[in-house]
């Protein structure tokens, strides 16, 4: 299967993510709204481990629904805890775009800041699963298809969960083109401009990524 490679201008210059992490009270009530969510209203939305947590919006437009909001989630488990087939990969463990602009451009955007988060991007880069009975089908080409934001920011579809999940995915070199693209600068996370952080309104009792 062919990569696809974007050609796209330099997204961490006019992206609208801000670096927020795994307790931020703000992003609790769309973290909320997300069909994932484990535990409605606990103060941790992302799972253990090593995690990337985006936000766009105030508190305000976070609380709100379809006001201008998004949040992610890259989770970085660590492989030999790994029970599916893409052990080492990134994965997106939370996604929700509210009207913050375009889904494909915020997904790529969003691998983007989790490359300049860690610069070794893994093999297998980055998966998404995407549940189809939550999830709005879209037709293509005369079939039911699911996740058509993830083919526009150049992820392919790899296969399915045991549970029947789809399964996204953007590898580690389509990844390191994405950034060779989107940058100008030859592929180094090491030269991303400094993120803006979101500025806490409560210091979570544990900010371990580890």
């Amino acid at each position: 299967m062919s990569e696809t490679l974007i050609d796209v201008p330099s997204l961490l210059a006019v992206h609208p993510w801000l670096e927020s992490f795994r307790a931020d009270a703000d992003v609790v009530p769309i973290a909320d709204r997300h069909y994932n969510r484990q535990k409605v209203g606990a103060p941790q939305f992302a799972p253990p481990g090593r995690c990337h947590v985006l936000r766009v919006g105030s508190a305000e437009q976070l609380r709100t629904p379809g006001s201008g909001a998004a949040f992610w989630v890259t989770s970085w488990p660590f492989a030999e805890y790994v029970k599916h087939a893409w052990a080492g990969a990134w994965v997106c463990s939370a996604f929700r775009n509210e009207g913050a602009g375009q889904a494909s451009d915020l997904i790529r955007a969003a691998v983007l800041s989790t490359a300049r988060k860690w610069s070794e991007v893994p093999d297998l880069g980055m998966v998404s699963f995407i549940d189809p009975s939550k999830v709005e089908a879209r037709p293509i080409r005369g079939r039911k298809t699911w996740g058509h934001s993830w083919f526009e920011a150049g992820f392919q579809h790899v296969g399915y969960t045991k549970a029947g999940l789809w399964v996204m995915q953007m590898t580690g070199p389509a990844i390191e083109a994405l950034v060779t693209e989107s940058t100008g600068w030859g592929g180094s996370a090491e030269r991303f401009e400094p993120m803006h952080r979101a500025a806490p309104t409560s210091i979570p009792e544990d900010r371990s990524e580890a």
